[in-house]
């Protein structure tokens, strides 16, 4: 049987006495994704967080590969080396190059050589269409290009999982086609993805498996077609209804 690649089990968390996720279970399998949907304020971001060690879980156990990340003595920064992550904001230095941006990691935390590391960076920006991009700055570019620099700066270390977190919710509607093909082409590259998503026409066509969040449960998860066709909780089918009603379905 194969080990999952991430696995949370009974994962429960609270700010202030406000529980955010209730006793979560989850498993993914590698190389597959999987589409975190629900209103906001449902838990989304924060469970992507706990996975990537930045939020302390209250309950439960986070396991990446078999191994429990979140039991004590763990590395947290040895950890976040096997994962990389991407939130709505682009959190690019601005005094930095494009490259200097993409290659900052991989020097100072993995110890790459700054020749192999700039030629890794060179590579991933051309397949995403941004070779021409090298020495420019991040205010010069459009905000697609930017959630692109940031895509392309977490795969940069290699990581064998990737976590997006509404990567999309921050850009103009005719850029967020540029950045959800990038996830489709890491899909059809096999890597294995959690993404927490307002996008549902995106997450219908490219998921493996959908789970919608309601008041920090896993109320109801499934392929997509399940989801989006047949939800057997009504609280999901009067969520989907509403996104219908707003034509992003």
């Amino acid at each position: 049987m194969t080990t999952p690649k991430l696995e949370l089990q009974g994962v429960s968390k609270a700010f202030d006495d406000k529980p955010v996720l209730r006793e979560v279970d989850l498993v993914v399998a590698p190389h597959e994704v999987v589409c975190l949907i629900g209103s906001s304020g449902s838990g989304k971001s924060t469970m992507l967080k706990c996975v990537n060690l930045l939020v302390p879980i209250d309950e439960g156990s986070v396991l990446l590969d078999g191994a429990d990340i979140t039991a004590s003595g763990v590395n947290a920064n040895q950890v976040r080396e096997e994962m990389g992550i991407v939130f709505q904001a682009f959190n690019l230095f601005p005094h930095m190059t494009v490259l200097d941006n993409i290659t900052l990691s991989p020097r100072k935390v993995h110890g790459t050589r700054k020749a192999q590391a700039e030629d890794k960076a060179r590579e991933l920006l051309e397949g995403f269409g941004l070779s021409d991009k090298v020495d420019e700055y991040p205010d010069r570019l459009s905000g697609g290009e930017q959630q692109r620099v940031a895509v392309i700066r977490a795969l940069a270390t290699e990581p064998e999982l990737m976590l997006f977190d509404e990567v999309t919710s921050a850009l103009d509607p005719e850029l967020v086609a540029e950045v959800l093909n990038v996830i489709r082409a890491l899909k059809d590259d096999g890597m294995t993805m959690v993404i927490a998503t307002h996008e549902m026409g995106f997450a219908r066509d490219v998921a493996d498996q959908v789970c919608f969040l309601d008041q920090g449960r896993i109320l109801e998860h499934g392929p997509p077609r399940q989801i989006f066709s047949s939800p057997s909780e009504a609280r999901t089918e009067q969520f989907l209804q509403r996104i219908i009603d707003a034509g992003r379905l």
